[in-house]
């Protein structure tokens, strides 16, 4: 009698194929767990987006800084002044005790609106029925600036509706506000648009393409060739970066004469102090670049850490399209490090107030000393690294 040994049935092409598959997906998700960027690029970039955007982009305004002029300092004043500082939109942080001070309280950039008084507001309102303010905004930002002027005549008429209404209609009072825009009389959104564009247009061309020109050669393994060069690594690394140089500072000269003579937007200030200004945020950028190329080897990685540290903050937090004043403390205490934010705000100041260089002293050392500390940290990583 013969025995026949049954062999182990043989796995179908099907069988195996899912087999190869399943290796496959555990080998993937064993790469995807062992790096920790892709777990953050995975995870923590939709939680930050979120709360970038949710916070972030609101054509709201909250907590407008005010400053107000009240020679009279009636009954009718105080309750207009109550009204406004009892609302969620304004602040008011500083009385004047002049007109002559008017001018200079803007040149400071530290308000969003200035509310004026007539004299003898409340006599004259009970005895003529009419009674003027004064509304002053900064037009540089004509969206912001329609919106703050809008809430203020909002809360103007509740008061004379108010005041109407404790008469039982008997005198119709009639408080008229007189709106002014200062230095963009036109509302022309050109004004708001042309220095927030030359800050990220610069922010672009020096830190993205620095970062992604480096981690290039990294990633290729010439870089190595190049540092064995008897050429000192430190000049290797800052050849890389001049061609942006010379390449923003065209970008510059460009989006200048486009602004002046296709936008019509003119530089009311000193053109010496906007290009010094742009130079210094120019090297603020290009350290940047600089700093990222330091930290990665790769070329999707660095252009990643630049759309996520540098272009999403530089829309979102440097008050570019959307008010700062109406964001969390805590979104207000991170744009003060966005170097975009201090560009801005010193370009509207000399190209669109044409103000003068006292203005910008602090926006000035500020970018400088973001250059000087980049520029230190990012050589220094870059000598740890690759020498």
């Amino acid at each position: 009698m013969r025995c026949f040994t049954s062999w182990p049935a043989r796995p179908g092409a099907t069988e195996l194929n899912m087999k190869q598959f399943k290796a496959f997906i555990r080998k993937e998700f064993y790469h995807i767990f062992r790096d920790p960027l892709t777990m953050a690029i995975l995870f923590l970039l939709p939680i930050l987006m979120l709360t970038l955007f949710g916070f972030a982009i609101t054509t709201e305004v909250r907590n407008t800084k005010i400053a107000v002029y009240d020679p009279s300092k009636d009954a009718g004043t105080m309750a207009i002044l109550n009204r406004m500082e009892a609302s969620e939109f304004f602040e008011i942080t500083r009385e004047l005790s002049s007109p002559d001070d008017i001018e200079s309280v803007f040149r400071q950039g530290r308000i969003g609106l200035l509310v004026v008084f007539s004299e003898r507001f409340y006599e004259n309102l009970v005895h003529t029925g009419e009674a003027q303010i004064q509304l002053l905004a900064d037009g540089s930002d004509p969206n912001n600036a329609s919106v703050v002027v809008n809430y203020a005549t909002a809360i103007i008429a509740a008061s004379q509706q108010e005041l109407i209404s404790r008469t039982g209609g008997a005198m119709p009072y009639q408080i008229t506000p007189e709106v002014k825009l200062l230095y963009n009389p036109q509302m022309k959104g050109a004004y708001n648009f042309v220095p927030g564009v030359m800050g990220m247009i610069m922010m672009l061309i020096c830190a993205m393409m620095t970062s992604v020109s480096i981690a290039r050669e990294k990633e290729l393994g010439t870089m190595e060739v190049l540092l064995v060069s008897p050429m000192k690594p430190i000049y290797v690394i800052l050849a890389k970066a001049v061609p942006y140089f010379f390449m923003s500072v065209i970008n510059l000269t460009t989006i200048l004469l486009l602004s002046v003579f296709v936008l019509d937007v003119p530089i009311a200030g000193s053109l010496f102090w906007l290009i010094i200004l742009s130079l210094i945020f120019i090297f603020v950028s290009l350290s940047l670049g600089i700093l990222i190329s330091s930290v990665v080897d790769k070329q999707l990685v660095a252009l990643l850490i630049s759309g996520m540290v540098l272009m999403l903050p530089v829309i979102l937090l440097s008050g570019m399209m959307f008010p700062l004043e109406n964001m969390p403390w805590l979104l207000r205490a991170l744009s003060e490090i966005i170097p975009a934010k201090w560009f801005i705000m010193a370009v509207k100041k000399i190209m669109i107030k044409g103000l003068s260089y006292s203005s910008i002293t602090r926006e000035l050392l500020i970018l400088g000393s973001m250059a000087v500390v980049l520029i230190a940290v990012s050589l220094k990583r870059f000598k740890t690294r690759l020498e």
